[in-house]
């Protein structure tokens, strides 16, 4: 009995120790034996984490979060702990018997120790069934069950507390609700909706018609099309989507598309060749895609933020969700956005050029294979001209449309 108070107490510990003095949880995290939330720090109010625990037959207590700087927390707790508060502590961890990595853990109290994981072996977690954790003497394994339902669940935690507030949290495990059609006044006028209508790019990533794009494409859209070149318009439906990544998966019929584009094997370096293939301003400009090109500037994004690509092929609104090509003509990313030039400009008094971005493939793998979505990847063989790799893209490039519709009341 006093071992399960314990427990108890320890589970409590590590749902708030993550981030120091926090406080919550805030709304829900359900999956498996994982329990968790939002959580705030305590000082200041601000938002701090989300984070879930599951407790092991080991004794052990594991504790898995985002912070609000999207880093991501591994954290162990147990009554049985005795540990020296401040200290620093190297656990190493091996998943799925494979991968292998060296944590330095804090001693945020006497029975917890908190991680922070680098964005590989985050990545590497995600996918993990098993993992070993061997710090000084001691070898504990841990069944990592519903592992990458429950990342996804902290991560749009953190995504949708850090946009809407604390005041917005729910429970995160539930999909989110359909709001239900007020039945009509006796005597009313029907509301009128507005259709409102945006467009992007995608492309072809498999055999069985998946095809990527961003998530911010599709975004509210209550019907998505999509038009290959040559092609009368596809009605598309949404497979799998990752706001915190902007990442898509959409389907259409199998048979409507005969190619499809493989993913570069190898990871790209600064100063490499791309080309970037989409729709900007369509209806405005050409109705055919558009081709640039461009440099892989740098291997990170803004703010160090290395699931993105710099690039400075020139890209528009209407680019996002197309393909970024290497001169082999593979996939070496998926266009996102452009730097903001008048904020810089206002910021800087300099008005930045050519600093545009694309998601890593890193990333859409990883993506991919939470969306159990097959894909091919290639070598780079032999270096194709400009005109070669879009007349091939031609093949798996699309014109995404998105239709938006809503009371017209809404808008005012």
């Amino acid at each position: 009995m006093v071992r399960k108070f314990l427990v108890a107490c320890a589970v409590a510990q590590a749902m708030m120790v993550v981030a120091a003095h926090a406080a919550g949880p805030f709304g829900s995290i359900r999956i498996g034996t994982w329990m968790g939330g939002a959580f705030s720090d305590d000082k200041t109010g601000a938002f701090s984490h989300c984070g879930a625990t599951s407790s092991y037959q080991n004794g052990v207590i594991l504790v898995v979060g985002q912070n609000a700087a999207n880093s991501w927390l591994l954290g162990f707790a147990s009554p049985a702990f005795k540990l020296s508060k401040g200290e620093t502590y190297p656990i190493d961890v091996t998943f799925d018997g494979q991968s292998e990595a060296r944590l330095f853990a804090n001693a945020t109290s006497d029975i917890m120790l908190t991680a922070i994981l680098p964005p590989n072996v985050a990545r590497t977690f995600q996918k993990a069934s098993l993992m070993v954790a061997v710090a000084g003497k001691t070898t504990l394994q841990f069944s990592l069950a519903s592992n990458g339902p429950l990342l996804s669940m902290i991560a749009s935690c953190v995504s949708k507390i850090k946009a809407e507030g604390l005041n917005a949290a729910g429970d995160f495990s539930a999909p989110k609700p359909v709001a239900a059609k007020p039945a009509d006044t006796p005597g009313a006028a029907p509301k009128s909706a507005k259709a409102s209508t945006s467009s992007g790019t995608g492309f072809v990533i498999s055999a069985g018609g998946h095809i990527l794009t961003n998530h911010h494409v599709i975004s509210g859209c209550t019907d998505i099309k999509g038009n290959l070149g040559g092609q009368a318009p596809t009605p598309l439906r949404v497979v799998s989507s990752d706001e915190t990544n902007d990442l898509a998966v959409l389907q259409g019929p199998s048979d409507t598309f005969k190619d499809f584009a493989k993913i570069r094997d190898r990871a790209i370096h600064s100063g490499d060749s791309v080309v970037a293939i989409g729709y900007p301003f369509h209806g405005l400009l050409s109705s055919d895609f558009t081709v640039t090109t461009g440099i892989v500037s740098s291997l990170s994004g803004t703010m160090n933020d290395t699931r993105m690509l710099q690039i400075s092929a020139a890209i528009q609104p209407g680019n996002s969700g197309g393909p970024l090509l290497d001169t082999s003509g593979l996939i070496v990313g998926v266009v996102a956005a452009k730097l903001n030039a008048f904020r810089v400009a206002r910021a800087t008094g300099s008005i930045p050029e050519n600093i545009n971005f694309a998601i890593k493939t890193g990333a859409i793998r990883d993506f991919l294979d939470n969306s159990v979505v097959g894909y091919e990847i290639a070598s780079a063989s032999s270096e194709l001209k400009t005109p070669e790799i879009a007349n091939n893209a031609r093949a798996f490039t699309l014109l995404i449309t998105c239709t938006v519709k809503e009371p017209a009341e809404a808008k005012r």
